[in-house]
């Protein structure tokens, strides 16, 4: 990764203090070697075959890529005509957090898995402000990365940012897309406002929730001025000791491939560096929690023959028949985990 790409992200509160950063290096213990190191560990637990390399984008931006094959495959050729699984990471992720599942997945189809533009080992360039511009960049890298590394059509799966992200790409390029499979999307509902309906027909008497605090609104409007992971940066030494602290579950899933802390390693190491993906992550939320521009309002921009798991569009269609009759039409059940009230399509393959 070239410092360049290191130093130019300037879109948000940190960038003030980052000469200092880079003037007193050991504040922060951790650098792309380190990142190197520990994801190498995690992904010598993968037994099939793995190629993992850097994938040139046109704008020379670099895509860390892994293709997991498996090693028992009669021919390569036969490998070859199978339609490709793709899978795409969630918010402060890389590709080391699919370990757990590569080996399984790869039994019947090539699998490829990749750091999104801005975070992991992947290039880490300047993100645009504007919500639609940055989920732009990152749809297009994704498109550029396909053309250069020659999928031509793909089963995409998305976790967390990369749900909202593969959706969008679906919508985009639904030519290149044979099946979406979603794993706990983010940013598909819209923000519940006081007063008026949220994204499944909830009324106002439902989205109601207590005042916050005072207090607490404050440390809210603090926090909003930074990307949503500065404090592990700004915490320096005591960044690993937080992530241990904060994501305890993350040494709970793998303690089965490791006793220790590389799982909390790597996720410190991945979001230590310079935070251009949360900026572009941060351009397109709001309050984190909500992107500024929900998934749901759009997902019916799918075609109709893309098989999509779980089946969104029902929610859309739902919602619009349940405003069409005044309420008449009972308004589709709320997922109990996404909140999406659509059907679920039982097949993941």
């Amino acid at each position: 990764m070239s410092s360049k790409n290191e130093m130019e992200d300037h879109s948000d509160t940190e960038s003030g203090w980052w000469w200092w950063w880079w003037w007193w290096p050991s504040w922060r213990p951790t650098s792309t070697s380190l990142l190197k190191s520990t994801e190498s560990k995690i992904l010598a637990c993968v037994k099939n075959d793995l190629w993992a390399r850097f994938v040139t984008l046109p704008t020379q931006d670099k895509i860390w890529t892994v293709t997991v094959t498996n090693r028992h495959s009669p021919k390569l050729e036969q490998t070859d005509t199978l339609t490709p699984l793709v899978m795409v990471h969630g918010f402060g992720g890389g590709v080391g957090l699919w370990v757990r599942n590569l080996d399984a997945l790869c039994l019947s189809r090539p699998v490829l898995a990749f750091d999104l533009l801005g975070f992991g080992r992947s290039s880490r360039p300047h993100f645009p402000s504007d919500p639609a511009l940055a989920e732009d960049q990152l749809v297009r890298s994704i498109e550029q990365w396909r053309q250069a590394v020659g999928v031509d059509r793909m089963i995409l799966l998305g976790h967390s940012l990369g749900g909202y992200l593969a959706t969008s790409y679906a919508i985009q390029h639904p030519e290149r897309v044979s099946h979406l499979i979603l794993v706990d999307p983010w940013g598909f509902p819209e923000r519940p406002q006081a007063g008026g309906e949220g994204s499944g027909g909830r009324s106002a008497e439902m989205v109601k929730r207590p005042s916050l605090p005072a207090w607490v609104k404050v440390l809210l409007s603090v926090v909003s001025l930074f990307n949503p992971l500065a404090v592990i940066r700004v915490a320096g030494p005591l960044g690993p000791s937080l992530v241990n602290r904060f994501r305890p579950d993350f040494r709970r899933k793998f303690e089965n491939l490791f006793e220790d802390d590389t799982m909390t390693q790597y996720i410190y190491h991945c979001n230590a560096q310079n935070p251009s993906g949360e900026s572009g992550f941060r351009a397109m939320s709001e309050s984190l929690g909500w992107a500024k521009r929900p998934m749901l309002q759009r997902v019916d921009q799918l075609p109709p023959s893309l098989q999509v798991t779980p089946d969104l569009r029902g929610a859309v269609l739902g919602r619009q028949l349940h405003r069409a009759t005044g309420g008449a039409a009972p308004a589709p059940e709320p997922h109990p985990h996404t909140g999406y009230r659509g059907r679920l399509s039982p097949r993941l393959c």
